[in-house]
Order: structure tokens, then C-alpha cells, then sequence
């Protein structure tokens, strides 16, 4: 057994997170375990990647199961959005969920209000390209400066909870009990569903502020999930898969994104890479820290003056931009670490918090 720690000397890590790794470290199956630069704790560890032959273990995964990133392409040219008018119309809104539950898909639909993105740390947000490292990966991916893109953050909602729920033994499964392969089939379907709902969050978005069509999807990627190498399965929480091609490492509402390509070698972090900057305080440490200098009006403008729609007040001091780390420090460390290359930097425009 292996735990290994991707940081670096600029880079704050968790004492707890820390502890919470050595401890998956002695679980049975367990080969690698890797604390990526995001890593801060949780009920389990997020930035966490195990690699574990032959168990199955469902709370490492949590109940948010294909919880994830979706970037997409609106088609919209950066001279015709004005944040002021779009964070106005969404102010009004009372959700995004869709009226109806889709078809087409071979089974009735688990999540209730289809489309919406939840609370927490998940969002959509409209971006525009800042910075060009390679052009050539961009073109690849019809994307060019000058256009507005839309990043979505979120999961399969209620309906990962309830998988969680089912399979909720602490000591996790044997790869050949039926309860495994059962709660794997589960985590299937939940994955599958996120993505859709990422897909039609972002088209309910783009359809509130009357922008035009069916968004394209320019890539999307799980960060809570288990991907099955034979009877390795690879165990990720806040983490996402470098064999998957292109992904975006999200910032903070008030800080810039990341548009990379993993590199090939990656076997060193259970061939993973971060999903996004890492908090730096708990959620209950936000508003102490922030009320006496902040107020909630201050916090819906950023630093880099991206606007940012949020009805409840709590959820803008837990979401505050203080409240993660630097992901510059983050990508840094990924670079050095030789486990990425950037292609792009991403401006926040507008954050949407529901």
C-alpha cells in the first residue's frame, strides 16, 4: 500500500484530510491512495483518488454519485452578453428545473427537478476565454476568443443520496458480492443522469435569458465516481479521470478556471487530476470570518468583477471566494508535477447559485 501526497511548499494541506488519507491507506484492497493539491477533509476526503483491488466502497464516493463538470458552447459571442441584464433576469428566478422529466432514455427519470443544480458549491457559470496556451487544442474543440462559454457544476441530486443510503456498510463490499456489483450497476445509472442533468441545466440557462438554442457540449467529466480497471476500481472523490482527454479545473466564483489536457503519465496520482481549487475553511467558519469586513452585496460582485446571483445569504458566505485556495497554487502543482498542460484560462462573467 502506497499514500501518496501531490502538493508543494505554497500549497496548504488539511492536517485532518491528511489523516483521513492514512487511514484509507489501510483498508483492505487498498494499493494506492493519493491526496491531490485540492485535498481538504470531509466525511471522506475530497481530492482523494484509491486505487483498491477487489473491494467496492460506496461512502468513499459519497451521495452526490457523478457529481461532475460540463463546459459547454452557447454559441453566443462575448459582445452580446451583458451580465448586468442576464444576473437581473436570474434574480427572478425560482429554479432551474425542468416542468417535465425527459424521454427517451429507457427509463423514467430519478431525479426530481430535472435540470436544476442544487446548493453547495454547485453553480453554472458564464466564462469567457482569457488566456490562450494552445490554439491548436482549442480549435480541436471549436472554441476560439471572443466567444462566452458555460461551465456547470453539479450532480445527480437526490437520487445519488439514495443509492448512498442502500449501500451504506462503512467496511464496504467484496468485488464478487452481489451487493457490489448491485450498488455498481446503481452508480451506472446515477453517473449516466448527472450528465444529463448538467446537459439540461445548461439548457435551461441559456433558454431563461432567451440566448438561443440547445448549447453544445464541448466536454464533461465525472469527479465522483469509480472507474473499473479489471478488478481495480479506482475510487474518486473531487477528482477527475486523466484518461478522459480535456477538462476544466474550476476556480472560485472569484477566481479565474482552468481548461487543461492531463498528461499521459499520470500514473503517479492514480491517473487523476483535481477538479478545482479546494476549500480552505469550513463552512461554519465563513460568515465569522467574513461578516465584519463584507456584506452580502459586496460578495455578489467578485474581484475580478464577475457578478454573482445567490439568494441565500449563508450560501454567499460559505461560497465566498476566501473560503478556498489559490488555484493558481493548484495548477502549479499539477504542472510540476508533470500531470498537466494548460490550454486555456477561463474569466468568470456571471455565476448562477440558484
Amino acid at each position: 500500500m502506497t499514500v501518496k501526497v501531490i502538493s508543494g511548499p505554497a500549497n496548504w494541506m488539511e492536517a485532518g484530510a491528511l489523516r483521513q488519507l492514512e487511514s484509507i491507506g489501510r483498508y483492505p484492497g487498498a494499493e494506492l491512495v493519493v491526496g491531490l493539491p485540492d485535498l481538504h477533509g470531509g466525511r471522506s476526503p475530497v481530492g482523494l483518488v484509491a486505487e483498491i483491488r477487489g473491494h467496492v466502497y460506496p461512502y468513499l464516493i459519497g451521495g452526490d454519485i457523478g457529481c461532475g463538470m460540463a463546459l459547454f458552447d452557447p454559441s453566443i459571442p462575448r459582445r452580446r452578453f451583458r451580465p448586468e441584464r442576464a444576473a437581473k433576469i436570474l434574480s427572478g428566478l425560482s429554479g432551474l428545473g425542468s416542468a417535465s422529466p425527459p424521454e427517451g432514455f429507457g427509463e423514467p427519470c430519478p431525479i426530481r427537478d430535472f435540470g436544476s443544480i442544487g446548493g453547495g458549491n454547485h453553480f453554472v457559470e458564464f466564462q469567457a476565454i482569457e488566456e490562450v496556451a494552445d490554439q491548436g487544442s482549442l480549435d480541436l474543440m471549436g472554441l476560439e476568443p471572443g466567444q462566452v462559454l458555460v461551465l456547470v457544476h453539479s450532480g445527480s441530486r437526490g437520487f445519488g443520496q439514495e443509492i448512498l443510503e442502500a449501500f451504506a456498510r462503512e467496511t464496504g463490499y467484496g468485488a464478487a458480492e452481489p451487493e457490489a456489483k448491485a450498488y455498481l450497476g446503481q452508480h451506472d445509472r446515477a453517473v449516466a443522469w448527472a450528465a444529463r442533468n448538467r446537459q439540461a441545466a445548461a439548457g435551461n440557462m441559456v433558454s431563461a435569458l432567451g440566448l438561443g438554442g440547445e448549447p453544445r457540449l464541448v466536454l464533461d467529466h465525472p469527479h465522483n465516481h469509480i472507474e473499473e480497471h479489471g478488478d481495480l476500481l479506482v475510487h474518486r472523490k473531487g477528482a477527475v479521470s486523466a484518461l478522459r482527454g480535456p477538462a476544466v479545473i474550476a476556480g472560485s466564483r472569484g477566481s479565474f478556471s482552468y481548461l487543461v489536457r492531463p498528461c499521459p503519465d499520470s500514473a503517479q496520482a492514480g491517473h487523476s487530476i483535481s477538479h478545482g481549487a479546494g476549500r480552505k475553511w469550513a463552512r461554519s467558519d465563513c460568515r465569522g470570518r467574513l461578516s465584519k469586513k463584507l456584506g452580502k452585496d459586496d460578495l455578489r460582485r467578485t474581484a475580478l468583477g464577475s457578478l454573482v446571483v445567490c439568494r441565500d445569504a449563508e450560501l454567499l458566505f460559505q461560497e465566498a471566494p476566501q473560503a478556498y485556495k489559490d488555484i493558481r497554487e493548484v495548477i502549479n502543482v499539477l504542472v510540476g508535477h508533470r500531470l498537466l498542460t494548460v490550454l486555456a484560462v477561463l474569466r468568470p462573467l456571471l455565476t448562477f447559485k440558484g
